[in-house]
């Protein structure tokens, strides 16, 4: 079961890798083509936060949220074994492995993008591995994002506040691989697995009961209780 979490890991991350990388090399920043339509469109952009390209506080947060990353992956990784090891329906398995995926992802990218490619620009495609060094530090890389699903587009009524008469598209935020994984991992927990939080919260519940069971004031108040034998 293990082995098979970490297939679909490293799966995933071959095939988010793959694309950033050939988007990074063939790309320039801003560039896009249609996929299907006006709906689904592939869109080069790069982020410096979250994911679906929502932005975290300037150079320390970027630090921050980068060094978070890493210790939620080796949290989550131990966190597969320990499940694997007590035998854990696999849909499970299968939900936490797709938010490792995910979240390794976006680690490359934060932690090796910005010293193994030189700066996307709108008018010069990334180089890999320039002579003159990558455009930025350890841990201080691009998110690259390509999927756009601009389904819907309009405006919205004059008489609502604070957004009246303004245009909104749906969906708006740009996104990657790897925040896909995220995102389906963590509905498929909420959505198929719920079962696995009752069950987790049960167990705990019964083990809570057997430890103060076995504690040693109800032990004695039982031998308190008990009647001598006569022989």
């Amino acid at each position: 079961m293990l082995k098979k979490s970490f297939l679909i890991v490293f799966i995933v991350l071959i095939f988010d890798q793959a694309l950033k990388i050939w988007i990074k090399t063939h790309m320039t920043l801003g560039q896009e083509f249609l996929v299907a339509g006006n709906w689904f469109i592939i869109h080069f952009t790069e982020n410096n936060g979250m994911a679906f390209g929502l932005q975290f506080a300037g150079e320390y947060g970027k630090l921050a949220l980068s060094l978070f990353r890493i210790l939620a992956v080796g949290f989550l990784a131990w966190y597969i074994i320990h499940l694997a090891n007590k035998k854990t329906g696999f849909g499970v398995l299968f939900a936490f492995s797709l938010i490792l995926a995910g979240a390794l992802g976006n680690i490359i990218d934060s932690a090796f993008y910005g010293v193994l490619f030189s700066e996307s620009t709108y008018f010069d495609v990334a180089r890999f591995m320039p002579a003159e060094g990558g455009y930025s530090s350890l841990l201080h890389g691009k998110v690259v994002d390509m999927f756009y699903f601009p389904i819907l587009e309009g405006n919205y009524p004059q008489w609502m506040p604070l957004w009246g008469g303004q245009s909104y598209i749906f969906f708006r935020p740009v996104f990657n691989i790897a925040d896909s994984a995220i995102t389906t991992g963590v509905l498929s927990l909420l959505i198929f697995q719920r079962q696995f939080f009752h069950t987790h919260n049960e167990n705990h519940t019964e083990n809570q009961e057997d430890i103060n069971s076995e504690s040693p004031e109800n032990t004695s108040t039982a031998d308190e209780g008990q009647k001598p034998v006569d022989y």
